[in-house]
């Protein structure tokens, strides 16, 4: 018999490094209990994928409403703005309504529109490689997989790049409530402040394209209409929030996780410096070994039979999404990095109705990325020990420091 599995997710060894606990779920208790998350946890890829899939006959995405409803009043106050805006997103959203903002959004946030931003996204990059100068070390996320992403969903927005250091600054704070376990009262008043703050940002720039447009997102969201319908004020503040929040904070990891997986895996790296024409297929496999997002969160809308568990209605369930994505039951040598992988597509951006909008622009900036810093840099190499954000739904460093040579 199996010894019971003891899961700490926020262990620094197991941040670190989960995948030998997710392979022991996936063999020994794929729909696992965790007494400290009070949730169910789902580790296995196709159950993960079934649960992507569903369209919310079983299971619901509409996890925050339930939850802001069982806070007494004085905190509910709060967090006032996290309520208001962030209960517009519709990443927490079922249909009807998910399908109603899915749709209306879809129409400018579209992958036509972010391919086209490839040639700013070479321009941003090679500025950020400029600045870094001769440094022989530098931290790679501070100097650039943090601002590369987050300028280009600025520029796309229409953000002036002056903005970076108060945007990136918001956003990180706003992680707190979203990214993080809620562990204090002070991490739920710093996103709430940074919220109200980013709300009244964006609630600025829309009164400012609707008297004069320009040729930017934020002008497009503004003028859209699908006959009657069109977003209102405060969906379309809560819209230009999560378009900025979700389209760098997951970028950044991406970036990171990939060039840390490339320096543990010195001849993929020399491949790919070697032959720039597999990034694309490189791209989808950093994205599968060591992905950006930790874990998605549903609630159990029918009650359930999971490999012999009953879960009821209301109970909340993880998906570990990169748990699903290392499952030899999906992928051969699936803990080995192997740049031309062929077979079944990674979970990292999700599936079905709530995968992410944001892809298509997330692999263009993975495939603009990784070929310049391997063009420019003949050696790469992470230095001292990596600190990895404790948080079950973003998978990412505090910091990757690296000692670089030039080609």
């Amino acid at each position: 018999m199996s010894a019971v599995i003891d899961w700490h997710p926020e262990d620094p060894a197991t941040l670190a490094d989960p995948y030998p606990i997710f392979a022991r779920m996936r063999d020994e208790d794929p729909c696992h209990w965790s007494p400290r998350l009070r949730s169910w946890v789902l580790t296995r890829y196709d159950d993960i994928r079934s649960v992507c899939l569903d369209r919310g006959q079983q299971m619901s995405s509409d996890r925050l409403r339930p939850f802001f409803a069982t806070l007494p009043g004085p905190e509910t106050e709060r967090i006032a703005n996290i309520m208001r805006y962030l209960s517009l997103w519709m990443v927490f959203k079922d249909p009807p309504e998910h399908t109603r903002l899915r749709r209306l959004t879809s129409k400018v946030f579209h992958p036509k529109a972010m391919q086209a931003m490839r040639p700013q996204i070479e321009q941003i990059a090679d500025h950020l490689l400029e600045q870094i100068g001769e440094r022989d070390e530098f931290d790679f996320i501070a100097e650039f997989a943090g601002p590369l992403p987050c300028l280009v969903i600025m520029a796309l927005l229409g953000v002036d790049r002056a903005d970076l250091a108060k945007v990136k600054r918001l956003s990180d704070d706003m992680a707190l409530f979203i990214g993080s376990s809620r562990t204090s009262a002070e991490k739920y008043e710093t996103a709430e402040k940074a919220t109200q703050e980013m709300a009244a940002f964006f609630r600025d720039l829309i009164g400012m394209r609707r008297a004069k447009p320009r040729e930017d997102l934020i002008t497009e969201l503004v003028e859209l209409r699908d006959g009657q319908d069109r977003l209102s004020d405060d969906e379309l503040v809560a819209t230009c929030i999560l378009l900025l929040f979700a389209g760098h904070e997951t970028t950044t990891n991406h970036i990171a996780n990939g060039l840390l997986s490339l320096t543990r895996f010195p001849q993929e790296m020399r491949r790919l410096r070697q032959d720039p024409g597999l990034v694309n297929a490189a791209v989808e496999e950093l994205l599968r070994f060591e992905g950006p997002s930790g874990a998605q969160v549903r609630l159990v809308g029918q009650p359930l039979e999971m490999h012999g568990k009953s879960l009821a209605k209301g109970d909340r369930i993880f998906i570990m999404l990169n748990s699903s994505n290392r499952d030899p039951r999906a992928f051969e040598q699936a803990d080995q990095l192997i740049l031309d992988r062929k077979g079944a597509p990674h979970l990292t951006f999700g599936m079905g109705m709530h995968m992410c909008l944001g892809f298509p622009l997330a692999r263009t900036e993975g495939q603009v990325a990784f070929p310049k810093v391997l063009a420019r840099f003949s050696e790469i190499e992470a230095i001292g020990s990596q600190t990895w954000v404790n948080s079950l739904v973003f998978r990412g460093m505090h910091g990757l420091q690296v000692r670089v040579k030039r080609a």
